[in-house]
């Protein structure tokens, strides 16, 4: 059974152009990602404390604090979640600040939808490889207080996901098919309580911070 769209996770949007918000929202909706939209970073900021989601998209000119004061803010909490400034008025200098405060990669508008959503997509892939890589080795001494044990099998499952591992690429490495690989993850989402792929990487990086 092929993985589904909405398991790709959310992408908060922020942008104060109610067009670009449509837009942006139509694009990654159609690219598998659930998208939540904000008109400023105050906004942002009241959702994205209590909630993680894959990516972040926010604007430079928004209402009150600018992006970049947003992204400097989000940086400073080490915030476990990538951001993505964009632009119509960018530069090079801007980029670079922007680079330099965390953010993971810089978009110009006007963007082509089809380029945007694959750009992203190796983002974030490339993002959690490179989180993942630090600390997949201490996965199967972690502890979820309150939540039902996860067996050894789904431990290792686990180590696969937060490595970045497909069903089927993790099922060739622990020698067992992908829809049993599907199977373990939708068990081990359910012990934890995740309601997503982002949110059970949060799970995961909350428990490693802990441990």
């Amino acid at each position: 059974m092929p993985e589904t769209l909405a398991s790709r996770g959310e992408i908060f949007v922020v942008d104060d152009d109610p067009a670009i918000r449509e837009t942006l929202s139509v694009v990654l909706s159609m690219g598998g990602y659930e998208v939540i939209c904000f008109a400023d970073g105050a906004a942002l900021l009241a959702v994205a404390r209590s909630r993680i989601p894959a990516a972040i998209l926010l604007d430079v000119h928004i209402p009150g604090k600018s992006g970049l004061d947003i992204l400097k803010e989000l940086h400073g909490e080490d915030y476990p979640a990538p951001i993505f400034m964009i632009s119509g008025q960018g530069d090079i200098a801007m980029a670079v600040t922007a680079i330099k405060n965390g953010a993971l990669d810089f978009i110009e508008k006007p963007f082509r939808g089809t380029e945007l959503v694959t750009r992203i997509d190796e983002a974030i892939g490339a993002y959690a490889r490179r989180h993942a890589h630090a600390d997949i080795s201490n996965i199967a001494s972690l502890h979820f207080p309150g939540r039902e044990p996860l067996t050894r099998r789904e431990r290792e499952v686990l180590e696969q996901f937060t490595a970045g591992a497909s069903n089927k690429e993790a099922g060739r490495t622990l020698g067992i098919s992908p829809r049993t690989i599907e199977d373990h993850r939708a068990n081990i989402m359910k012990k934890l309580g995740a309601r997503n792929a982002a949110d059970l990487v949060r799970i995961v990086m909350t428990a490693q911070r802990a441990s």
